[in-house]
């Protein structure tokens, strides 16, 4: 109905879709959302969702990306870089021209690309000390767009993602009401018409944050959050260790209803196995 008619997901746990909870423990996340706006009343859409929680830039350049150039489909949304950039003395501008190089690829190939740049975090506890380094990423991202024909869903003008509802406990992962937005958001650029407005203001909040409790919630997001984050770094380990993307190849999208009342383990094998005959 608008030119897309299979799409396929490439990215780290915000294209996953971290903290957007389906019942059997995966995650729904902007990219169904979005995926589900493009297929309505349509049975013939495709999607495949390659994304996976932890992973790095090169890790989806080098695993995602080339199983996307070998599907060809008519959309592609790619977000990553953002778990390179908040390593302490990650080089930004490096991490950029990388991830250029994947846009290219997928650009010369012929193939829509829609990208994201990153939100503000001038309004996150402890958080806000990224906001330069994002800042200057997503300079970057506004480039890049433009020398390659990219679309761009900008989250840093998202005003809604600057409430601290949109964040999840651990300040790094959207709720599902955020992952709603931004999906809307996603598909306003596509061009695709939808019934709900992204910028629709928060209600009103009725908890006040004071000093004590700002000050109460850091420490528990550092016990919680921050201190295994550093351990796993430390470690070399990552939060998608042994996991497999959930949708690794292109298939009908089920109504969310059949969805929710289904559960699909996908092997890690059958995903090497995708990977070889990709590449």
């Amino acid at each position: 109905m608008y030119g897309f008619d299979s799409y396929v997901a490439i990215g780290d746990s915000f294209t996953e879709g971290l903290n957007d909870d389906l019942p059997d423990g995966t995650f729904r996340g902007w990219a169904d959302r979005l995926a589900e706006i493009l297929a309505e009343g349509r049975p013939d859409f495709q999607y495949a969702n390659l994304a996976l929680r932890g992973k790095m830039l090169d890790e989806i350049l080098e695993e995602q990306l080339p199983i996307a150039l070998a599907v060809k489909p008519d959309l592609v949304t790619l977000c990553a870089g953002g778990n390179d950039i908040i390593v302490p003395g990650a080089d930004v501008d490096a991490v950029a021209a990388r991830l250029e190089a994947g846009v290219a690829k997928l650009r010369e190939a012929g193939i829509p690309v829609l990208i994201f740049n990153g939100p503000d975090t001038k309004y996150l506890s402890v958080m806000h000390v990224l906001r330069g380094k994002v800042g200057i990423y997503n300079a970057h991202l506004w480039a890049i767009a433009d020398r390659h024909g990219a679309k761009m869903v900008d989250m840093w003008a998202m005003a809604p993602l600057h409430d601290r509802r949109a964040w999840s406990d651990d300040r790094l992962h959207f709720t599902p009401e955020a992952h709603r937005r931004i999906a809307l958001r996603a598909a306003e650029v596509l061009g695709v018409p939808v019934a709900d407005d992204w910028r629709e203001p928060w209600p009103a909040s009725e908890e006040p944050s004071t000093w004590i409790t700002s000050r109460r919630s850091d420490l528990e997001w550092t016990k919680a959050h921050l201190l295994p984050w550093i351990r796993r770094q430390l470690k070399g380990e990552s939060m998608g260790d042994g996991l497999s993307p959930k949708r690794p190849e292109l298939a009908p999208l089920l109504p969310l209803e059949q969805i929710e009342a289904t559960t699909v383990a996908i092997p890690a094998k059958d995903l090497r196995e995708i990977h070889h005959h990709a590449s």
